[in-house]
This record gives structure tokens, C-alpha cells and sequence, in this order.
């Protein structure tokens, strides 16, 4: 239910993909892909996990790349047509 709500709080599914240097081989690129919901152009959350990387891990970030895509659209959305009961 709180995918559902955040959702409707206009956030999106955004997919980043993360090139990063290997620690013990720097000249060697490795991938990670992470996928959340996050509210664009700002990307709170993706900024807080590259924060946190930049922070804490030791592969230094090389370049990041980002899709978002929103879920539930505005058609999506609607008053109900019909109201009743089946017996």
C-alpha cells in the first residue's frame, strides 16, 4: 500500500545505472543498476543512496545514468461508473 500511496504522491519508478571504479582495479569499470520510487527532477532518494556510496563504499562513482517512469497515470485515475450490489 505505501508503493500505491507514494505513487499517487507523484513519485515515479526510477532506475539508475551506476558505472563505478573497482577498488582494487581502478582502471576497471563494474555496474550496478538500483531501482526506486523517487520524485523527479530532484531525485531525493537517488541523491541520499549517492550520498551514502561517495560516503561509505570505496568504488569511486564514474557517471550515473536515470530512467524514470510513471506508474499510474492520470487516465488510471477516475470516478466509478456504476455503484451496486450482486446478490
Amino acid at each position: 500500500m505505501a508503493d500505491l500511496r507514494r505513487q499517487l504522491e507523484n513519485y515515479r519508478l526510477t532506475t539508475a545505472q551506476i558505472y563505478y571504479h573497482m577498488p582494487d582495479h581502478e582502471h576497471l569499470l563494474q555496474e550496478y543498476i538500483w531501482q526506486d520510487y523517487d520524485l523527479a527532477p530532484q531525485f531525493p532518494v537517488l541523491k541520499k543512496f549517492l550520498n551514502f556510496w561517495v560516503e561509505e563504499l570505496e568504488g569511486a562513482l564514474h557517471s550515473v545514468y536515470v530512467a524514470k517512469r510513471k506508474l499510474i497515470t492520470d487516465s488510471d485515475i477516475g470516478a466509478a461508473d456504476f455503484e451496486g450490489t450482486l446478490q
